[in-house]
């Protein structure tokens, strides 16, 4: 197995809704507003008001349920979605709430991103398997997708 580099997207954050706590930790709804992608084969932007992050924290950890629609710099539509695991270090936190940010490895921060499109010049993108790590900055989070390779 390897992990080949895919590409790198950052997402605009707005202000989070507090649903509350319930029976699986406090639920927040973090609007995504934007951003974009590049790498050698998709770039493009993020459609802004077309996703969010139904974020579960617990006592340590922020459990991401993540959906956006990507548009590709030739106008194919792609459909996001991932989970995974964001570990709330007191950085973390102070980045949540404007105050600094993180880089890649400050944190335990994973992703397991999953596309579909019915574009056929990026049907592949529909039978492949990416990981990713994040980092967050004031207002954004940045990812680095990679390909899982043979």
């Amino acid at each position: 197995m390897q992990l080949t580099p895919f590409f790198t997207y950052y997402a605009n954050l707005t202000t989070s809704l507090e649903v509350g706590a319930g029976p699986f930790g406090n639920r927040l709804i973090v609007e995504v507003d934007g951003g974009e992608f590049e790498g050698p084969e998709l770039r493009g932007k993020i459609r802004p008001a077309a996703g969010a992050d139904w974020l579960t924290l617990t006592e340590k950890f922020g459990h991401l349920d993540v959906r956006v629609t990507f548009e590709t710099s030739d106008s194919a539509l792609i459909f996001v979605e991932y989970t995974g695991k964001l570990e709330l270090t007191d950085s973390v936190l102070r980045s949540l709430q404007g105050d600094g940010g993180t880089e890649f490895g400050d944190q335990y921060f994973f992703t397991s991103p999953r596309m579909q499109t019915g574009h056929p010049d990026y049907e592949w993108v529909n039978n492949i398997v990416c990981l990713a790590r994040g980092k967050i900055q004031p207002g954004r989070v940045d990812y680095e997708v990679f390909r899982v390779e043979n």
